[in-house]
């Protein structure tokens, strides 16, 4: 097997059997790791009050608390939650696996140890840090996917055609086995597509937030050494009023009047762009711990804002200078009981289609009109005090749609993109997240040559 190169990261073995400890360690010592070992769950966390490992193997069965207590209390600490663990057990049981998984474990080692494959899952889940750079690579491979997927959904709906040829009498009972697996299907795209970019937007905002956060605490310093300095130089032109002309010659040619002037700005338009790359890294981690097995109230505005976010360059003007206008009509929305990644989900699908509805449009405008009519989003938020229900609308200024298509947006693979722009999925596993997930109603409205609107409707209380 090729010899896997290491940075010098740290690892973190917790582990009650010396003999483990011994055997671990020296794989990971030989590979070049820095390595910390720790007998029991607790001194695992005192260790960590300390040093903050990039990895940790973690046994399962050990005295004191066990191996799911100690992940429970370091994915609760918010300076430990985000280091990767991986779980050292002799069990191969499903359950047990399902559990580490939900307590926000990474992978499992099953004992006895292969050298080989633990140090391929050990740099596998340090890679995973650096993952931003293949951000492109890998949306395109889950684009692949889905599109294999959907023609297998294909190839299995020409099937079940030639049975109900065949055989007319069983036509309701397999029309309703093809609508349990579409609905199957729907929902594991949409639990991959999900947890990837779940994944990947954790990992982005992770890798931004400690540079910037060096860089915001670091401006704070430098804005008073600069502040000192020009004090200690005022006091310097007033004991020295009449500097040698070495000294004024370069004065003049760095034009220092404008230089002392010119540069508290400089810090200050620094300080205000960090705080900028900072919002925007909040709202990554937002977006990426969105995701829930049941039902919490959250702030649907976030969500928008966060979907908003992940399509940012899409808003952006191209190379013929069009750009999309967000216009934001927020209403005062309390907090809604939901699952928060699947309604992200659902504002991503339909903001995307807008965005490319506009892309479309722009290629079919003249200069004139895109100046008379710029491209638009509006998105409106507001409570039906009589449904007792949170409405969102999302309306775009493109060229609408006629009503035969209108009236296939949210049918299993309709779409009028190309291949290589949609599978016809998005509206699909929206309207379905939005009816079947929270009782509520997604709707369409459009009209040609004036613009296309998506109403969600949310209950405000658990049906």
């Amino acid at each position: 097997m090729e010899n896997l190169s290491f940075s010098k990261n740290t690892i973190l073995i917790v582990d009650d059997n010396p003999i483990n400890l011994d055997v671990i360690f020296k794989v990971l010592d030989e590979a070049g790791l820095e390595v910390l070992v720790a007998q029991d769950g607790e001194s695992a966390l005192q260790t960590m009050e300390y040093v903050i490992p990039d990895l940790i193997l973690l046994d399962i069965m050990m005295p004191g608390i066990d191996g799911f207590e100690t992940c429970y209390r370091i994915k609760n600490n918010a300076s430990t939650l985000e280091i990767p663990i991986i779980f050292m057990t002799a069990l191969g049981n499903t359950e047990q696996k399902i559990k580490g998984f939900n307590l926000g474990a990474v992978d499992y080692i099953i004992k006895p140890f292969q050298k080989e494959e633990v140090l391929a899952r050990i740099k596998v889940h340090l890679d995973l840090r650096n993952l931003t750079k293949d951000l492109a690579n890998k949306n395109q491979l889950l684009q692949e996917k889905i599109i294999e997927k959907t023609v297998l959904e294909k190839t299995l709906q020409q099937l079940n055609q030639e049975l109900e040829n065949r055989v007319e009498e069983r036509t309701s009972q397999l029309q309703e086995a093809v609508k349990n697996l579409q609905q199957i299907q729907l929902q594991l795209i949409q639990s991959e597509k999900m947890s990837f970019l779940g994944q990947l937007v954790a990992g982005v905002a992770h890798e931004i937030n400690n540079p910037v956060n060096f860089i915001h605490g670091n401006l704070n310093h430098a804005e008073t050494y600069i502040q000192d300095l020009l004090e200690i130089f005022q006091l310097y032109q007033q004991q020295l009023p009449s500097p040698c002309a070495e000294i004024t010659t370069r004065a003049e040619e760095v034009d220092l009047e404008y230089l002392i002037e010119d540069l508290p700005k400089v810090i200050s338009s620094m300080k205000v762009g960090v705080e900028k790359i900072r919002q925007i890294s909040v709202s990554l981690r937002t977006f990426s711990r969105a995701e829930s097995t049941s039902k919490v109230k959250a702030n649907l505005h976030e969500g928008i804002d966060s979907a908003l976010l992940i399509l940012q360059h899409r808003l952006k003007a191209n190379d013929k200078g069009q750009k999309i206008e967000i216009v934001k009509e927020y209403g005062n929305l309390p907090l809604v009981l939901c699952y928060p990644g699947q309604m992200n989900q659902v504002f991503i699908n339909i903001i995307a289609n807008a965005i490319h509805a506009l892309e479309d449009s722009s290629l079919k405008r003249t200069s004139e009109e895109m100046k008379t009519n710029p491209n638009q989003i509006i998105i409106h938020t507001e409570i039906n005090h009589s449904q007792n229900s949170a409405i969102i609308r999302i309306k775009d200024n493109a060229l609408g749609m006629p009503e035969e298509v209108r009236s296939k947006v949210f049918d299993y693979l309709f779409t009028t993109k190309s291949a290589q722009k949609g599978t016809g999925l998005g509206l699909s596993i929206s309207h379905q997240i939005v009816v079947e997930k929270h009782n509520g109603q997604l709707s369409c409205f459009s009209e040609e040559g004036v613009g296309t609107e998506f109403i969600v409707e949310i209950p405000l209380e658990d049906v």
